[in-house]
């Protein structure tokens, strides 16, 4: 069997255990609660400065980059993901403006109201608090990686440059700045205010009350209100979702979903035995691979 084929076949059984047990992760906070906070998008607004990256990096120590790292736009016409030393970015879209310029869309955690990551955390590393945040504890965490997997918007990064102390990374809604009483730090800087903070609740009804007097300006969708069940960050646009990078999902949570998968291959006790016969398997083939690319290495 070739490596690849083994890989795939872990990747399979990856799949069955992305989800975890409701018990193994910490589920408090995960009913939803309009009365948790939130951040509303306006990409009708947003000028792609992308001084919301700078003031994320500031605040979470990413890297020793200074603002002016920050200033190029041209970068945004690519479409970026979040990295483990870059928690947000700002991507451009066809946006239907009349100047002919892109609009631009923040990217960062949607702070799930139901995680899949947080489902699918065996060890309880991840977590979504009452206040909204969806916050990470690296002593727990067990480096499984199922939460990138689980993540339906491909948030969670993994530290692979740092071979000790792994950590997964991913926005924190500053969840210690909103414990000071503070805005996140990338609503705080945005100069064009399209970044709102505050109760969900509040911000769905400020989004609506925008379609309506602003008709032609927005599609008639609030985008997160109840996509996976629900997301503490929401977006208004200009044009259709399906023309953006976020991914159409209707309003089932995701854990719903994958731990109906999980509870059902767990009953057998089958996943783990089979997972790690797979594993070991797949990493006998990599050894056998390359000592075959050596020897036909040498031989050449």
């Amino acid at each position: 069997m070739k490596r690849r084929d083994i890989l795939k076949l872990a990747g399979a059984g990856g799949v069955l255990l992305l989800s975890g047990t409701a018990a193994a992760g910490d589920t408090q906070g995960m009913a939803s609660n309009d009365d948790a906070l939130g951040v509303l998008v306006d990409t009708t607004v947003c000028i792609g400065c992308r001084k919301c990256e700078w003031a994320c990096n500031q605040a979470n120590a990413l890297s020793s980059r200074d603002s002016k790292a920050f200033e190029d736009k041209s970068v945004c016409r690519k479409q970026r993901r979040p990295v483990d030393d870059a928690f947000t970015v700002v991507n451009a879209f066809d946006g239907r403006r009349s100047d002919g310029e892109p609009s631009y869309m923040k990217i960062q955690c949607m702070h799930c109201f139901k995680p899949a990551c947080v489902s699918a955390c065996l060890v309880g590393a991840l977590r979504k608090t009452p206040e909204g945040p969806v916050t990470y504890d690296s002593w727990k965490c067990m480096g499984c990686r199922y939460c990138m997997v689980a993540c339906p918007f491909q948030i969670p990064a993994y530290e692979y440059s740092d071979p000790l102390t792994p950590r997964v990374r991913k926005c924190t809604f500053c969840a210690e700045r909103l414990g000071e009483g503070k805005k996140p730090a990338c609503v705080e800087i945005c100069p064009n205010e399209a970044l709102t903070f505050g109760k969900r609740r509040d911000l769905v009804m400020l989004a609506y009350s925008r379609i309506r007097q602003f008709p032609d300006r927005y599609v008639d969708h609030v985008y997160g209100e109840n996509e996976a069940g629900g997301t503490s960050w929401m977006y208004l646009s200009p044009v259709d979702f399906t023309k953006t990078e976020l991914p159409a999902l209707n309003s089932r949570p995701i854990p719903e979903i994958t731990e109906t998968i999980q509870h059902g291959v767990f009953r057998w006790f089958v996943p783990p035995v089979l997972l790690y016969g797979i594993l070991g398997l797949s990493m006998i083939s990599m050894k056998t691979g390359d000592q075959d690319k050596k020897e036909d290495d040498n031989g050449a």
